[in-house]
């Protein structure tokens, strides 16, 4: 039941249709007796800047999860960026501060490589390959570069993309071995798709699964199923998978503590999540 006391946490993306955390962010907050509610909002790319301006002047909102397209635009409005935040070119979590402006944070990257390790996958001295280089491969990449890895393949349908995060990486991690160009997962210990393909019935899978290395890891970033195409034909030719609403509750402890409303394991979240698809 919402009130006029309720804080609100805005979800900002477009299309809206794939959002889950609301369904775990809002049952943990009633388990809890914690009067706030996170709020789907539906802003399109050309939008949301205008859109981040409004919502400064909202009294009741504590700030904002921001997923696709807005990760890398994000980090341009805010006033102040995390470490985490800038050595991934990217941001999905805004603060609104007392004085009206955003501080922006980053947390894809810790939940995707929290979500691998506790399954038993470790990123030291690994070879890795990340599709996608946007917000969200950005993110990823730089949190697998932290957790010890020791090459990693990057790509991106915009050469550009890939060629300004491998610099970024470099540039915190000089002995990395960053390879742009081409999304062959041959060779690689643990693959990644981070671009949005398997959100939309018929798109192509992200890379040639039948070239992907027999003990290979496959972990995947989209949540519109929890077995998407690429799981699937992951899990059939007998690889272990991560889903993408996994990286979603390794990450929300983290949310939760730079909202201010304490923390949480990923067992109490999925405890009493109510994830639909």
């Amino acid at each position: 039941m919402l009130s006029g006391k309720t804080t609100l946490i805005a979800h900002l993306g477009y299309p809206t249709e794939a959002f889950k955390a609301p369904m775990i962010y809002n049952p943990w907050f009633d388990s809890r007796g914690i009067d706030a509610c996170v709020v789907p909002m539906g802003v399109k790319a050309e939008d949301f800047a205008q859109a981040l301006a409004t919502l400064s002047k909202f009294t009741n909102l504590r700030g904002a999860l921001v997923t696709m397209p807005h990760k890398v635009t994000t980090l341009a409005l805010a006033a102040e960026a995390t470490p985490a935040a800038r050595i991934a070119g990217a941001s999905n979590a805004l603060l609104l501060r007392p004085d009206g402006s955003w501080l922006a944070d980053q947390f894809d990257g810790a939940g995707f490589v929290r979500g691998v390790q506790r399954k038993g996958r470790s990123f030291e001295g690994a070879s890795v390959l990340v599709a996608g280089c946007g917000g969200v491969g950005s993110a990823i990449a730089a949190s697998i570069a932290g957790a010890g890895a020791a090459r990693m393949s990057l790509f991106d349908p915009s050469a550009g993309a890939a060629e300004g995060l491998r610099a970024r990486l470099l540039a915190h991690y000089p002995k990395l071995v960053v390879e742009t160009g081409s999304n062959d997962p041959a060779g690689h210990d643990i693959v990644v798709n981070a671009t949005p393909l398997g959100m939309r019935e018929g798109d192509p899978l992200p890379f040639d699964v039948e070239r992907i290395g027999r003990d290979a890891f496959v972990g995947e970033v989209v949540m519109k199923s929890e077995i998407t195409p690429l799981l699937k034909a992951a899990l059939a030719r007998g690889h272990a998978v991560q889903p993408g609403v996994d990286m979603l509750f390794e990450m929300i402890p983290a949310y939760l503590e730079f909202f201010g409303f304490g923390s949480a394991t990923p067992e109490e979240l999925r405890a009493v999540a109510q994830v639909r698809y």
